[in-house]
């Protein structure tokens, strides 16, 4: 997993509150489980005007032009700004996927859905949680001509713009460890490989009926 430090990049607005995971990636892309190729569909029924599908040639599709994504200023974004509850509705990890495979690596928002919250950590895009009027006076800047960028320092646990923005928030420090060392739950087990290693050798020589085969 690619691990998240710092991190400057333009933000895309997203004005809607409670945007589930069947908005984020459709169900109809669900067959697939590999975590790549998602990126093309993210927010698939409302970047583009006609139906798709995995079966469905990308090139032919018509865009949206009312999507903020197919707006030329947010096209190479890698900030999502959102509203409250961002990521509700069901469990899917694709919703993940699909950030991360359209380039985001962080989303801005006052609040989530547990299990995306969650699912986010474990694929190195980070969630920040900021207060309302927060989300709100970023939204304001977020909308000009000009596009916002911003910085995100997760060490220092900071968001700050070029023009003078800066705001803090808080992440667990379990979270936080895993995202700067770029560490999924495997990973982090993997960092006990000799004592798992050293256990399982001493489990063979003290009960070796255990690894008999029939």
């Amino acid at each position: 997993m690619e691990a998240f430090t710092t991190h400057s990049g333009t933000v895309a607005p997203l004005d809607r509150a409670n945007v589930d995971t069947d908005a984020i990636i459709p169900k109809q892309y669900l067959k697939s489980i590999r975590r790549t190729g998602f990126g093309p569909h993210l927010f698939d029924d409302w970047r583009y005007l006609d139906a798709g599908g995995l079966d469905v040639d990308q090139s032919t599709r018509r865009e949206n032009p009312d999507f903020m994504l197919n707006d030329p200023r947010y096209r190479n974004a890698s900030i999502l700004l959102a509203r409250r509850n961002f990521g509700c509705g069901s469990s899917r990890e694709h919703a993940v996927w699909a950030l991360a495979g359209d380039g985001f690596r962080a989303v801005i928002a006052p609040s989530y859905a547990d299990i995306f919250f969650n699912n986010c950590f474990k694929n190195g895009v980070l969630p920040v949680v900021l207060k309302e009027e927060e989300v709100s006076a970023l939204f304001e800047n977020a909308g000009a001509d000009t596009p916002l960028r911003l910085t995100i320092d997760l060490a220092a646990q900071s968001v700050s713009s070029e023009d003078g923005l800066s705001f803090a928030f808080e992440i667990d420090p379990y979270l936080k460890d895993n995202l700067l060392k770029g560490l999924d739950d495997i990973g982090r087990t993997l960092e006990h490989v000799r004592v798992i290693q050293e256990y399982e050798s001493r489990r063979r020589s003290e009960k070796p009926w255990l690894f008999r085969t029939l």
